[in-house]
């Protein structure tokens, strides 16, 4: 049986103070025609990934407009996660594609699933490859199917994605984070439409920064010394290894700077663990590094508390879909250095809201500039704040999700278009450009 997940209550009218009073009333009208529609999203895990994190706000902001939504989890074992593990790290670039027999489990499992999914919905929304299948084998159950990428397609091994291409490129509808991500092949209509956070939730909620220091110092840091911090999982594409070579770079010029590596550890992620020892094995004893997870009683509050205390925050990926931690640490006001990769130069303007590096030299020469000057830390910050209320805050992602509702459901959102109209926040784009975020690269809908 598919899991459903439990969820708490959020209001959109919550945001108004954040958001806007024009634009929530926007939302509130564009959701009136569609109060009733039975919606599912359908994802891999409920925890330990920036899916679930943002599905645990979209879903309940959904319900509070008056969709009939929800959110259920497809069942895997340890062999299936292999697989599909396997299959993001290539669908990002890695050489190694899965075997003849990890393919037949991964449709074995999407069979499996596929059969437990209630029907009768009007659209079923499924998140990232694991079990991108299902749309080609039940197509009944739902009037409306919408795959939603949240990786970095933009240089995936060919075997692999010639091998997904077949189970995805009939959805009626897919989103990408980024133009770049959409694979040449689809026939649907294609949307871009990056994610948002929470400003409301723990993680990204007011801290004082006593309470901030208070928390970090529970965990063993010096609150009075400069601190580094990166929060992601642990997982080769996040380059914790490159942190801290960047921070040993940074502490041959401050011997007082401290790293803290925070990350969750999540049921699809087997290599997780693994990663995590190899991150400990390259820390070799530094007293001033910190590698923290949720089993260390890590949780939204705590990442909060080490992104609001933070001297830098670092997000210094190799590939990455999006990048959740970019805008968290920007809504913070918080200095940025991060890769020049994927979806973070979307939330980035270089020199303007943080710094994008491609080594970790790079990185510690960012770092220790901006530890060496406050006031250009406490600029950059602020400049990143403002960015991110305009651009990546979740009241605009559900925005985005009801134009693209109104279309798939044909209903006229009173200038024709519905989704396809192209909003200069990064909304949806089918088959015409989309004006992005200042200093992002420029964005064209339709698939080639």
């Amino acid at each position: 049986m598919l899991q459903p997940v439990t969820l708490g209550s959020k209001t959109l009218a919550d945001y108004t103070h954040i958001f806007g009073r024009d634009e929530i009333a926007e939302i509130r009208a564009l959701a009136e025609p569609l109060k009733g529609a039975r919606v599912v999203h359908v994802s891999a895990t409920a925890f330990g990934g920036g899916v679930a994190e943002i599905l645990y706000t979209l879903v309940p902001l959904m319900r509070d407009v008056g969709i009939d939504v929800e959110w259920q989890i497809i069942y895997g074992r340890e062999e299936f996660f292999f697989a599909t593990k396997l299959m993001h790290n290539a669908l990002q670039g890695a050489p190694e594609d899965l075997t003849a027999e990890q393919w037949a489990t991964w449709r074995e499992y999407n069979e499996m699933n596929a059969r437990e999914l209630p029907d009768g919905w009007d659209v079923a929304i499924i998140h990232d490859p694991q079990p991108a299948a299902m749309y080609g084998l039940v197509p009944e159950k739902a009037r409306s199917w919408l795959w939603r990428c949240h990786i970095d397609l933009s240089t995936p091994n060919a075997d692999t994605i010639g091998q997904l291409l077949p189970y995805i490129r009939d959805y009626p509808e897919t989103l990408f984070h980024m133009a770049q991500y959409v694979p040449d092949g689809l026939n649907g209509h294609v949307n871009v439409v990056p994610p948002a956070i929470d400003p409301l939730a723990p993680k990204n909620m007011a801290l004082s920064p006593d309470d901030a220091a208070y928390v970090c110092g529970q965990f063993g840091i010096d609150v009075d010394r400069p601190l580094l911090v990166q929060v992601s999982r642990f997982d080769p594409w996040k380059d914790p290894l490159g942190v801290i070579d960047a921070y040993k770079l940074v502490k041959e010029e401050r011997p007082d700077v401290q790293l803290a590596l925070v990350g969750s550890m999540a049921s699809d992620d087997p290599e997780g663990w693994d990663y995590y020892n190899a991150t400990v094995a390259h820390a070799d004893g530094d007293p001033d590094i910190f590698i923290l997870n949720n089993f260390n009683n890590v949780g939204s509050i705590e990442v909060n508390a080490f992104q609001s205390h933070a001297d830098v925050v670092i997000q210094k990926s190799i590939r990455e879909g999006f990048g959740l931690t970019v805008s968290e640490a920007l809504w913070k006001s918080k200095p940025f250095v991060g890769g020049d990769v994927g979806g973070i130069p979307l939330q980035v303007e270089q020199g303007v809201t943080g710094y994008l590096v491609r080594s970790p030299e790079q990185c510690a020469a960012r770092c220790a500039d901006i530890i060496a000057d406050p006031a250009l830390g406490k600029a950059l910050g602020r400049r990143g704040k403002a960015h991110v209320r305009k651009h990546f805050l979740t009241p605009r992602y559900l925005r985005d999700y009801l134009k693209i509702f109104h279309e798939v459901l044909g209903i006229n959102s009173g200038g024709g278009t519905g989704a396809a109209a192209a909003s200069p926040d990064g909304a949806t784009a089918r088959g015409a450009a989309v004006a992005p975020p200042p200093g992002a690269a420029s964005a064209q809908g339709d698939a080639a």
